[in-house]
């Protein structure tokens, strides 16, 4: 499958992006989607995973509350909405078609190369 993040940009504190993951080759709804961010200097991050079978959700403490993860079928596109951006959510987004989830807790992908991703700096 044949990923493509977009929807990033400068938002100033308190505001909102969504972020969109659309597939290509492969139907997404086969797969668990992660979205996972990676800010400069610092390790990939899991930020969100919904699941393949009963849409199950899950979100890093950090943004819960804040952000949802959903998936519209007709559009094969996995979307993150994201509420109260903060300083600290600024990152480069990735979306995987491979979640792993510890203890409730969604884990990016040790290993790949997942695209470009998408830019999300939220700064006054």
């Amino acid at each position: 499958v044949q990923l493509q993040a977009s929807g990033g940009g400068l938002v100033q504190p308190g505001g909102s992006l969504t972020l969109s993951c659309t597939g290509s080759g492969s139907n997404l709804d086969d797969y668990a989607m992660n979205w996972f961010r990676q800010a400069p200097g610092k390790e990939r991050e899991g930020v969100s995973c919904i699941s393949d079978g009963d849409g199950s959700t899950y979100y890093v403490e950090s943004v819960k509350g804040r952000f949802t993860i959903s998936r519209d079928s007709a559009k094969n596109t996995v979307y993150l909405r994201m509420n109260n951006l903060k300083p600290e959510d600024t990152a480069v987004y990735y979306c995987a078609p491979i979640c792993t989830v510890i203890h409730g807790v969604p884990w990016p992908p040790a290993f790949g190369s997942w695209g470009q991703g998408t830019l999300v700096t939220v700064s006054s």
